[in-house]
């Protein structure tokens, strides 16, 4: 090892319901050790790495079995006994402890056939999946167990598969995914024959669930350079797999406003927008994929023109987030993003018109979908100062307009529809959907209007008007 750890810095690190849980398991003749992410990213926040301010969850390797560690603890939770894993709650805290074990056998690129345990923990580090997630610590002796040099690995900035990576991969199909969600998360480059064994192992990689993709995007995505993970996914094939839509869009070359592709000027506006926000990394990822779709010559110009395509684009983002299971909410505000993600503001727009896009987008999105416009003219990669300046602009009335107070949609008018009804003697039905979206419209030209006895006359004649126009259709039929 070439460079010391701190491994009272590493006991320090351990929630205090983890070490007594560890120190239950010692009392009672086990072995313990904590594996894992946790004790990687607790090495890394020692190195520096700016990546490890949170270290997530703490996962314990032991000689005890299931069957042990449950007559131990009054909390137990059969996640995963069938490989070997139980989940205890000490202190509200959920820790899995996985007894040491073998694995054979992967004929469905993601399970071992068999599990066999063992009492040696090399031989249970022997079977993860990358150098840096085969460490332990063994809180007890405060002793480190590094038998494939992953610490070597995590100073070099090096992610590399323990033994031969065509196996690692073959075993477990979400790996190679794995491999380039970790490039982004913990800046590591991918050590060449583990790159190289990615395309070899694709086959595994189809075996692979929608459900264990989506997690993994959804963690690549919290990456500070998410398109790290997905340039890896489109140069490995991985995509190709995934999500052809989003391939389609490397060497679609765009018009003169733009310096580089579709692909890499979405790359560049994932990156651009905050990574706190799911939806909005998912909307930079996914808002300009219907280009290639609708991608025309202009007859004028001879330049390149993408007619509609947040409209067709939406309609691909839904699709795909569909098949890759997000839950029904964030697809649906993801697949609004995309759909209105084109801003053309300028000094023309009216107060009116400035209230009627903020209806459209809704106030929900309204924060995101401005990010996600300066974002997308940021990555044009070209001087953009005239429409950063038009949104900032556009941003500075929205927010005069928002503290105004003023009706955005058919729940902020001074009437509701049941009052609709009762002054009006109607039932209900669409014509109180239609007089309502009416009044709102007028309301959206001329704020002022929205007092509930002004509102009430004039929907008397709106529904003066539709009776009249009603019958003058009848008749017109009749003669």
């Amino acid at each position: 090892m070439s460079v010391v750890i701190d491994q009272q810095l590493l006991a320090q690190a351990i929630p205090t319901p983890v070490r007594e849980l560890c120190e239950s398991l010692h009392r009672a003749g086990f072995g313990v050790w904590c594996v894992g992410g946790a004790i990687r990213d607790a090495i890394l926040r020692q190195l520096g790495a700016p990546q490890t301010e949170v270290i997530g969850d703490w996962d314990i390797a032991s000689s005890a079995t299931p069957e042990e560690v449950s007559g131990l603890f009054r909390r137990v939770v059969p996640s995963g006994i069938r490989h070997g894993t139980v989940t205890v709650i000490l202190r509200n805290q959920s820790v899995e402890v996985t007894t040491l074990r073998g694995e054979q056998g992967y004929s469905d690129g993601r399970h071992p056939d068999n599990v066999v345990f063992v009492k040696d923990i090399v031989q249970d580090l022997a079977r993860r999946d990358f150098t840096i997630n085969a460490i332990a610590y063994d809180p007890i002796a405060n002793e480190l167990i590094d038998p494939f040099g992953g610490i070597d690995d995590l100073v070099s900035r090096c992610l590399r598969a323990v033994g031969d990576p065509r196996e690692r991969f073959s075993e477990d199909g979400l790996r190679v995914l794995r491999a380039a969600r970790f490039a982004a998360t913990l800046d590591v480059d991918i050590e060449m024959s583990t790159r190289s064994a990615i395309r070899y192992s694709l086959d595994s990689y189809r075996k692979v669930s929608a459900e264990r993709i989506r997690d993994e995007w959804v963690k690549a995505l919290a990456a500070p350079l998410a398109s790290r993970a997905f340039s890896i996914m489109l140069e490995e094939g991985l995509l190709e797999i995934t999500a052809p839509e989003l391939v389609s869009m490397h060497g679609c070359a765009q018009n003169r406003h733009h310096r580089y592709d579709v692909w890499k000027h979405t790359l560049c506006t994932v990156d651009g927008v905050s990574r706190k926000s799911l939806r909005l990394r998912l909307a930079a990822l996914l808002h300009d994929v219907g280009k290639p779709v609708v991608r025309d010559v202009s007859p004028k110009t001879g330049d390149y023109t993408f007619h509609d395509h947040e409209i067709q684009g939406s309609g691909l983002a839904d699709a795909m987030m569909r098949r890759l299971k997000f839950p029904n909410n964030l697809r649906d505000s993801v697949v609004a993003l995309v759909r209105h993600h084109i801003v053309v503001c300028n000094a023309s727009w009216t107060d009116s018109a400035v209230r009627r896009w903020i209806n459209r987008v809704t106030q929900e999105l309204l924060g995101d979908i401005l990010e996600l416009a300066r974002a997308d003219a940021a990555a044009k990669g070209f001087e953009v100062d005239a429409q950063v300046e038009a949104l900032a602009e556009l941003e500075q009335r929205v927010a005069f307009v928002l503290a105004s107070n003023q009706a955005f949609t058919i729940g902020d008018l001074a009437v509701s529809g049941k009052e609709l009804m009762e002054e009006l003697g109607l039932a209900p039905g669409p014509t109180i959907g239609m007089l309502l979206r009416g009044l709102l419209d007028e309301v959206l030209e001329a704020p002022e209007h929205n007092e509930r006895e002004r509102l009430l006359d004039r929907a008397r004649e709106l529904l003066k008007s539709s009776v009249c126009s009603a019958d003058s259709g009848s008749k017109s039929l009749q003669g």
